[in-house]
């Protein structure tokens, strides 16, 4: 490995330090706000990956990546340059996500292999199934493109690809396994079969989709909530936008406490998502802004009233809703989310 030049931390950054953590269950500390990497396809891999660099010169130690987006090949080139440059390797939190595609038997050793190689680690801190369904799609396809092979939620089938994810732990490549797009049933049945439970449930929240019910389940399970979208994700694909999506920064108790605090209504999601509970992984590849949002954990916290206020705006308002991952006979999106209490079957 050539040895870069050493990397400097920005003057106007935050000391890492003072950024608050979660502990899980190994006493693990993870960073409660990361850097989120799905550039959609808006963003090419080389300009998430500067934003990678640049979020950890301005004291971000967490980053979460996956596999189907296609980038970890550049955010491992900006990684060893930063490890490369003093960093140290166990300073810094870094996730990746198993593909619906690399559910079946070896197929998620092999895609954590891949995904190490990329990254040009020797192991990750945390890996998730990124949904519970082996569905799969191509890449850009419309929102009513339907893969003829998909298949409900099947919980064997799902504790197959669990049992390999408890093999990597076992090997080392891999310190903690979690899971991703999950329901309270759906999580109920894992921790009942599951041998090393998930750390971590990453799941969509943000101000207007608060899930209380589920992120108070996986709180009382001693799991960690990683929370995706947590400004309303203004980039989100075209195909996951529908007309009765509401805008979380455009809300007038979100913008009346950003006058207040002087700051981008955007930064008021991620300060409420951290003194929620969850670990927001707001995605920017724009350096002030997720300056703003590494900020946000460290200044003036909201106030009881406020968090109060916010509590009071949820409107159950489901941005990224899954319609690609429907199995032929499943009757709509809401089927993906078990939302009577019940796993819907074929």
């Amino acid at each position: 490995m050539s040895h870069s030049q050493p990397f400097t931390i920005a003057a106007d950054g935050v000391d890492p330090k003072k950024v608050p953590y979660r502990t899980l269950p190994t006493g693990a500390k993870i960073p409660a706000i990361g850097l989120g990497t799905f550039g959609s396809d808006k963003f090419s891999g080389e300009t998430v990956a500067q934003a990678v660099k640049e979020a950890i010169a301005v004291g971000y130690r967490h980053i979460d990546c996956a596999s189907v987006y296609r980038n970890e090949h550049e955010i491992g080139a900006a990684l060893c340059e930063v490890i490369d440059g003093g960093i140290k390797r166990e300073d810094l939190w870094i996730t990746s996500k198993v593909w619906n595609d690399m559910h079946g038997e070896g197929d998620v050793l092999l895609s954590c292999a891949k995904t190490l190689k990329d990254l040009k680690l020797d192991y990750l801190d945390l890996y998730l199934v990124h949904w519970p369904f082996p569905n799969h799609h191509a890449p850009g396809v419309s929102v009513d493109s339907r893969d003829p092979h998909a298949v409900p939620y099947i919980h064997d089938n799902y504790m197959k690809t669990w049992r390999q994810m408890e093999r990597l732990v076992n090997m080392g490549l891999v310190r903690h396994i979690g899971t991703s797009n999950m329901t309270i049933p759906k999580l109920t049945l894992l921790l009942s079969d599951a041998r090393i439970k998930p750390a971590c449930n990453e799941m969509e929240l943000h101000p207007h989709f608060q899930q209380p019910e589920l992120f108070k389940f996986v709180v009382n399970n001693g799991i960690v909530p990683i929370g995706y979208s947590p400004i309303g994700s203004p980039k989100r694909p075209e195909r996951d936008r529908t007309p009765e999506d509401t805008v979380d920064t455009e809300d007038p108790v979100i913008v009346n406490i950003a006058n207040r605090l002087g700051i981008h209504p955007a930064v008021v999601c991620v300060k409420w998502a951290v003194q929620r509970g969850q670990i927001p992984i707001p995605f920017s590849v724009t350096r002030k802004n997720f300056l703003s949002n590494l900020q946000a954990t460290v200044s003036e916290p909201l106030t009881d009233e406020e968090m109060q206020a916010i509590a009071s705006i949820d409107k159950n308002c489901r941005l990224i809703k899954g319609q690609v991952f429907l199995w032929p006979s499943a009757k709509d999106w809401q089927d993906l989310w078990d939302i009577d209490g019940k796993i819907a079957t074929a």
